[in-house]
């Protein structure tokens, strides 16, 4: 019964991503939090595969200014460990500051784009998923610099259970490109809303949709492989989260915003952006909380359409994979993970080998510290 009490509590926080936050300072309206993982993996393939391991650290505060003001910041930081000391990557994932009213907040920063809203109910399988349209440092769909958001819940206390969000990102200056060469994690201004509404018993509805100026010169345009000067992408999405049983679905469609291919050599540059995808992603889980245990199974997929490409320019799959994979939670703290990726790109005509796209089935096996 004890087991089952904490895992209650627990399933719901580590999905929301900052599970077991220690508070490590609280006087005088003043709050810090702080938060981490670490997160050890191992992934097994033919041809790609090995140690993917590595540590977050995050920190979140309060600051109270008013009896209806306050202030507050977040700042969150990951270590990849699997390479020589010399060599690994350190990233600063989210970093933003902003204020609060009742019911109202804006911030700026480094932070998530609405796109992925929606998106993050599907990205809660053991060690993938949500790779069909989210992307780091691409427009709205991920995590990415020179965010301005605004968040209201219940609707201005409206209607209660309905939440919504307008975002606005600006372009890249010569302060913030990610190098002038580098035409792929640039953009231009960029705006966006997003909406979910829980209409009780468990279930939730959400959307979202952005449009951004690519911030690209002709040449660049020409090079990345989509036609038009902006970049446009909308999903929906359903959850239901109720007696142990957690069930999802998301589909979404980017025009010029979707970045497949892989960069072999500085000679030998595959990269490009579709001209439109159509995408999915289906999620299952079943939490046996008597013994701690929840298998997972899910289905991403991302076609892309129209593609540059004359000897591919029909439909062709970016992604395609089933999951199955499951947690064992040890206790709030220290939880295990297995994920089988049966991949289901279909390699007999060539586009998948010429871009770099993985055919690989993946199994991996993961254990995770968090507090």
């Amino acid at each position: 019964m004890m087991k089952r009490n904490i895992l209650a509590i627990v399933i719901p926080a580590l999905l929301a991503g900052t599970a077991n936050a220690a508070e490590i300072y609280n006087k005088d309206g003043n709050k810090l939090d702080t938060y981490g993982k670490v997160d050890v993996r191992h992934l097994f393939g033919k041809s790609s595969g090995g140690d993917d391991s590595r540590a977050h650290l995050g920190i979140k505060g309060d600051t109270q200014i008013s009896d209806q003001l306050t202030g507050f910041g977040r700042f969150e930081w990951q270590a990849k460990t699997n390479r020589s000391e010399a060599e690994n990557e350190n990233t600063n994932r989210l970093a933003y500051a902003g204020l609060k009213i009742a019911g109202f907040s804006f911030d700026y920063g480094r932070n998530y784009g609405v796109l992925y809203d929606v998106n993050a109910w599907t990205d809660v399988l053991p060690l993938y998923g949500a790779d069909s349209m989210s992307q780091t440092d691409s427009y709205l769909t991920g995590r990415n610099r020179n965010l301005l958001t605004y968040r209201s819940t219940d609707f201005f206390g409206l209607v209660d259970g309905l939440n919504f969000a307008l975002q606005y990102q600006g372009k890249n200056t010569s302060s913030n490109k990610s190098g002038s060469s580098d035409y792929l994690k640039n953009n231009g201004d960029g705006f966006g809303l997003a909406a979910n509404y829980d209409i009780g018993w468990g279930v939730a509805l959400g959307a979202g949709y952005a449009k951004s100026n690519r911030g690209m010169t002709d040449a660049q345009k020409t090079a990345s492989g989509a036609d038009g000067n902006s970049a446009e992408g909308w999903n929906a999405g359903v959850k239901y989260d109720a007696n142990n049983l957690y069930l999802a679905a998301m589909y979404g469609e980017t025009r010029n915003m979707t970045q497949f291919g892989r960069k072999f050599s500085d000679t030998n540059d595959m990269r490009q952006i579709a001209n439109k995808t159509e995408n999915f992603e289906l999620v299952g889980q079943y939490l046996f909380d008597e013994i701690g245990l929840k298998p997972s199974i899910a289905y991403v997929q991302s076609k892309g359409k129209d593609l540059t490409d004359p000897a591919y320019w029909q439909k062709q799959d970016l992604v395609k994979y089933v999951s199955l994979g499951a947690f064992y939670y040890f206790n709030k703290n220290l939880t295990a993970v297995v994920d089988y990726k049966i991949n289901l790109i279909d390699g007999s005509n060539g586009f998948a080998d010429k871009y770099g796209i993985g055919r690989d089935n993946l199994a991996g096996l993961g254990l995770v510290y968090q507090f």
